[in-house]
C-alpha cells in the first residue's frame, strides 16, 4: 500500500477536539526545563509547575498564539481546547480575564483565516462537589462566548467518583453547555460507563479501556458515542507498549467512531499531522480511512453547527477524488 504523504494530512481537513492549554506551555516560556515524562502523575506535576509560572496576560496571549499557529500548521480548521483552572493559580480567580487574554490571539488567527477554536473549563478530579459546582456556576454567569463546554481530567485511578461531579455537569447542560469527560485512561471500563450515565458525556477523551467491557463497545457504537484518542500520548504514558498495540484501529474496526489527538503536544514533541501519519504508517491506513477519521474529528467537535458543516463540505471537496 503507497504511503501516504505528510503534504497531503496537512491540507486534509481535520478538527482537533482532545488538546490540553496545559500542554501547549513552551518551557521556555517561562524559563523551565523539564525531564521527559513517562507517567500520569509527573505529567500532572509538570503542568502544576509549568502553568504556575503564568503570571502575565501576554504570556496567555503568547501560548494562544503557539496553539493556532501549529494548529494551522497541520491543517486543523477547528481546535476544541480543554482549560483546567486547577493548574493555573494565578488565573483561577480571575478567569474572565484569562480568557479575555486568550480571546485576542485566537479571534486574530480566525481572522486572517486561521483556525476556529472553542474552550471547554475542565473540572479537576480533585475537587470536590462545592468546589466543582462554584466552578460551573463561574463559567455559566461570565457567559464567554468563547466556552463551549466543560470537561474533566486528571488521574481516575481509586476510584473516579463521577456522582460528585454529576450536578456541575447538569448545571452545565442546562447553560447550553457541550460536555466532554476523561475517562478509560486510568480508570477502566466503568469509568467509561459512568461518564456516559453519571456525567452526560457527549465524547469521551481516550476511553481505549472500553475495550474490557465488549457491551460498552457495542453501546458506544450504537449511539455514536465519539472516542478523542492520543496514541502517542498514551504510549508515553505507559497506558501501551507502542503506536503499532495502539487499539485505535481495533476501535475503528468495530464501527466505533474514533479521532486523532495530541493532548498535551510541546511535552511529548509532536503535533497532530505527525499523528495522523503514525497511524498510518502502523496501521497501514490509506487516505480514504484518514479521510474518515478527520470526518470524525469534525463532526464530534464542538464548534456551532453552521462552522461544522462549512468544515464538512470543504473536507468533503477534498476527499471526494480519492474516495474511491
Amino acid at each position: 500500500m503507497p504511503e501516504v504523504e505528510r503534504s497531503w494530512i496537512v491540507a486534509l481537513p481535520k478538527a482537533e477536539v482532545h488538546l490540553h492549554l496545559e500542554g501547549c506551555v513552551a518551557p521556555a516560556l517561562v524559563g523551565q526545563r523539564l525531564a521527559p515524562v513517562t507517567s500520569l502523575a509527573q505529567l500532572l506535576a509538570q503542568l502544576d509547575h509549568l502553568c504556575g509560572a503564568v503570571r502575565d496576560p501576554e504570556q496567555l496571549a503568547e501560548i494562544a498564539r503557539g496553539v493556532v499557529g501549529r494548529a494551522s500548521a497541520s491543517g486543523a480548521r477547528h481546535c476544541d481546547i480543554i482549560v483546567n483552572p486547577a493548574h493555573w493559580p494565578c488565573w483561577q480567580r480571575q478567569l474572565g480575564a484569562m480568557f479575555d487574554a486568550l480571546e485576542r490571539p485566537f479571534a486574530e488567527a480566525e481572522s486572517e483565516g486561521g483556525p476556529s477554536v472553542g474552550l471547554c473549563v475542565s473540572l479537576s478530579r480533585t475537587l470536590g462537589r462545592d468546589a466543582a459546582d462554584e466552578l460551573v456556576d463561574t463559567v455559566v454567569e461570565l457567559a464567554h462566548p468563547r466556552v463551549v463546554g466543560i470537561s474533566i481530567d486528571g488521574n481516575e485511578a481509586g476510584g473516579s467518583h463521577n456522582e460528585r461531579f454529576a450536578g456541575a455537569f447538569a448545571r452545565a447542560a442546562r447553560a447550553g453547555l457541550r460536555r466532554c469527560a476523561h475517562a478509560g485512561e486510568s480508570s477502566g471500563a466503568d469509568g467509561v460507563r459512568e461518564a456516559l450515565e453519571v456525567l452526560g458525556a457527549e465524547r469521551i477523551d481516550h476511553g481505549i479501556r472500553c475495550l474490557e467491557d465488549p457491551t460498552l463497545v457495542a453501546e458506544l457504537v450504537d449511539r455514536g458515542v465519539p472516542l478523542d484518542l492520543c496514541p502517542t500520548s498514551n504510549v508515553v504514558l505507559g497506558l501501551v507498549a507502542d503506536i503499532a498495540s495502539h487499539p485505535i484501529e481495533r476501535l475503528r474496526s468495530l464501527g466505533v467512531a474514533v479521532s486523532v489527538n495530541t493532548d498535551d503536544p510541546l511535552l511529548y514533541g509532536i503535533d497532530l499531522a505527525g499523528e495522523y501519519e503514525r497511524c498510518a504508517d502502523a496501521f497501514g491506513w490509506d487516505e480514504a480511512v484518514l479521510g474518515r477519521v478527520a470526518r470524525t474529528s469534525i463532526e464530534s467537535c464542538f464548534a456551532p453547527p453552521a462552522r461544522r458543516a462549512d468544515l464538512l463540505a470543504e473536507l468533503a471537496r477534498f476527499v471526494e477524488p480519492s474516495a474511491g
